[in-house]
C-alpha cells in the first residue's frame, strides 16, 4: 500500500463522510428509542392509534430540533 494514499483528500472525505454517516444512525436508533418508549405503552397492533402516532411525530420533531440546538450551541463554542 502507497503511504501517501493515507493522507489523501479522497480519503478524508471519504472517512468524513462514514463519520456523518454513522453519527446520523445513530441519531436515529436514539430517537427511535426514546420516542418509542415515551409514545407505546402497550403491545402494538397491526396500527399505530392516532395518538401513538402523533406522540411519535411529536416526539421525534422534538428531539431533532433539541439536536440541532445542541449541535449549534457547541459550533459557537469553537
Amino acid at each position: 500500500m502507497d503511504p501517501s494514499a493515507l493522507n489523501s483528500p479522497e480519503l478524508e472525505r471519504f472517512l468524513s463522510e462514514e463519520k456523518e454517516r454513522a453519527m446520523v444512525n445513530e441519531m436515529v436508533a436514539k430517537l427511535t428509542s426514546a420516542c418509542w418508549d415515551k409514545c407505546i405503552t402497550s403491545a402494538p397492533g397491526r396500527k399505530l392509534s392516532s395518538s401513538e402516532s402523533s406522540c411519535l411525530s411529536n416526539c421525534a420533531h422534538r428531539y431533532m430540533d433539541m439536536s440541532l440546538i445542541i449541535m449549534k450551541r457547541f459550533q459557537s463554542m469553537n
